[in-house]
């Protein structure tokens, strides 16, 4: 499996862009004036399938040989990468199965379903889902997209931060700094791409749960490291068990450091988006933000990029969300 680079981000987008919402970036002065900072958010909430994963998906659909294509695709997925390849298969006119944990959220499940996909389901804690998936492709011959552990999937995620350079670049800005929601290091390491391609000098931060803080551990040892999957689940998206070979190979060589948030401060600012962007923001997707918010990382004086992955969120976290910022003051 190559590496990708930053022509192929570049490249990605191109290829995409007729597929995909071009998100907006968001300036929020009430937040500018509270860090001493600009902050430029990109809400990719407002994705297609609610989610950054269909950039990925549809690069690595749309680069697949059209002999594959009629094999049909299978993937592993949380949720929003399975819907992603679900809504980009359904676009493409093929057959597409997704291996998602049993205990995912309903409103992920639902929409997986509704594109069409035939959906396995598997226990997260007992199973191992990339030999499901694995084994669905050896029967079938469908073509095995993983949610981070691949080029294509990794050039696509990383077209949201050509993005959000050039908006931040419309308005004189140059990013000193971008936070980024982490899991398995596919956004993450497509970011670091596209930075390098677009905006070398901005340094990258990776933002994970507690407790699911592989990414973290693995820059402090030099190797990889995982999760010993105890840690909370609230951040369903981000609960990969350990670094991709791939992801981490790139993250190691450009990010600038990785921080840790905890469930508090991720509800927290699920309720700030929801208060001051007028956004739903799922836990997953709010990590960066609660960083931000949170002091996790120095943003005085500088220009911040803050990327919202998505916004696929329980019903009950949200009002758990809502309900606890209604009780706190701005």
């Amino acid at each position: 499996m190559h590496q990708p680079t930053p022509d192929d981000v570049q490249r990605a987008h191109r290829l995409i862009a007729p597929h995909i919402v071009r998100t907006p970036t968001l300036r929020v002065p009430m937040l500018d004036d509270r860090l001493g900072a600009q902050v430029f958010i990109k809400a990719e909430p407002l994705q297609r399938t609610g989610s950054f994963k269909l950039r990925g998906a549809t690069n690595a659909l749309l680069t697949l040989p059209q002999a594959a294509r009629k094999r049909g695709v299978v993937t592993y997925s949380s949720g929003n990468h399975g819907q992603a390849i679900a809504c980009a298969a359904a676009a493409l006119g093929l057959p597409a199965t997704v291996v998602m944990p049993s205990d995912a959220p309903l409103i992920k499940r639902e929409a997986t379903a509704r594109w069409g996909a035939e959906i396995i389901p598997f226990d997260r804690r007992t199973a191992d889902r990339a030999a499901i998936a694995q084994a669905v492709a050896d029967r079938t011959g469908a073509a095995l997209i993983p949610p981070f552990e691949h080029p294509d999937v990794i050039a696509g995620q990383g077209t949201l931060a050509l993005e959000l350079v050039a908006d931040a670049a419309a308005t004189g800005a140059t990013l000193d700094l971008v936070l980024v929601c982490t899991g398995g290091g596919g956004l993450t390491a497509g970011c670091a791409l596209a930075l390098q391609a677009v905006s070398p000098q901005t340094r990258l931060i990776a933002v994970e749960p507690e407790g699911w803080d592989d990414t973290a551990r693995s820059l402090a040892a030099g190797h990889i490291i995982g999760n010993d999957g105890t840690g909370s689940m609230l951040c369903d998206a981000l609960l990969a068990m350990a670094p991709g070979a791939l992801t981490f190979s790139i993250n190691r060589q450009w990010l600038a450091g990785a921080v840790t948030v905890s469930d508090d401060a991720v509800i927290g600012a699920i309720g700030f988006a929801v208060r001051h962007l007028k956004l739903v923001v799922e836990p997953g997707g709010a990590v960066a933000l609660a960083a931000l918010l949170n002091g996790a990382v120095p943003t005085r004086g500088l220009r911040v990029g803050v990327i919202l992955s998505g916004g696929n969120i329980d019903p009950d976290v949200l009002t758990r969300a809502i309900t606890t910022q209604s009780s706190r003051p701005d």
